[in-house]
């Protein structure tokens, strides 16, 4: 698929995926959720990657939804019924794809984060942003309710209380407000943004890519899991790993005071 509202560039291990509609604040549309479902699957096919990167193009994240395309779901739910505009949505890019994918992903957040913005820097597992961020769940202001995850998501990263404000008020909030609330891993310059995603990148790209999607996979059971059946599965991999390659290869290169040569088996 050839991209247009989204670039897609592979360096070094690095899947960077940037929303490239910077005249509308790189606003979500019909035809960038298509790309990102295509991006995701093509990031499923690339030998060797290993962290996924999501930005904005110019000086923002991604701005919300393109109000076009929700009046056109308004219009479909007069003429054939709101269960019509579900079908159509079961086919759209969301962000639980990036929460499946075996990679970390990690959200570079300069300018707004709002709506489906938000949204998507939800789905990540590492959220670095500049001091001029800024969060956003706007959709009661448009007379409709968050339907990317962040009713789910946000709770169980900031907690009930601070969710509700978001959810029901819709009124953005600083990139301090979402350090203290625990949104974001950091908060820098904004020329310091790249450096500090790499900086991220590089450290998790030093470690067996096998104990990372495992690890993963575990830190995400919070979210369909109970903390006891959690624990069990997440002893379950524990004990598998002792079954591989880079289990060996970390220990030995302890006791020998070298850097590990992880393979991934």
């Amino acid at each position: 698929m050839r991209f247009e509202t989204i670039l897609y560039e592979v360096n070094d291990g690095i899947v960077t995926i940037t929303f490239n509609r910077p005249k509308v604040f790189n606003a979500y549309s019909e035809q960038m959720s298509q790309e990102l479902v295509a991006a995701v699957e093509k990031i499923k096919g690339e030998d060797g990657a290993r962290v996924v990167i999501l930005k904005g193009a110019a000086d923002n994240f991604l701005a919300g939804a393109d109000i076009t395309m929700l009046n056109s779901w308004s219009k479909v739910a007069d003429e054939q019924g709101w269960e019509k505009v579900r079908e159509i949505l079961d086919h759209h890019f969301s962000p639980t794809l990036l929460e499946k994918l075996p990679q970390p992903v990690i959200a570079a957040v300069d300018g707004m984060a709002w709506g489906m913005g938000s949204e998507i820097a939800l789905g990540c597992d590492f959220r670095i942003c500049t001091d001029r961020a800024s969060f956003a769940q706007p959709e009661i202001n448009l007379g409709i309710i968050t339907g990317g995850g962040a009713s789910q998501r946000l709770p169980r990263i900031v907690g009930k209380a601070k969710a509700m404000e978001m959810i029901l008020t819709g009124k953005p909030i600083s990139a301090q407000d979402a350090y203290q609330w625990g949104l974001v891993n950091q908060v820098v310059a904004p020329e310091n943004l790249d450096s500090a995603v790499m900086k991220i990148a590089k450290a998790i790209m030093s470690k067996s890519p096998l104990m990372v999607n495992w690890a993963k996979q575990c830190v995400n059971l919070v979210l369909d899991h109970d903390l006891e059946s959690g624990i069990a599965k997440e002893l379950t991999q524990f004990s598998k790993t002792f079954a591989t390659h880079d289990s060996k290869e970390g220990t030995a290169a302890f006791l020998e005071k070298r850097k590990a040569n992880f393979t991934g088996k």
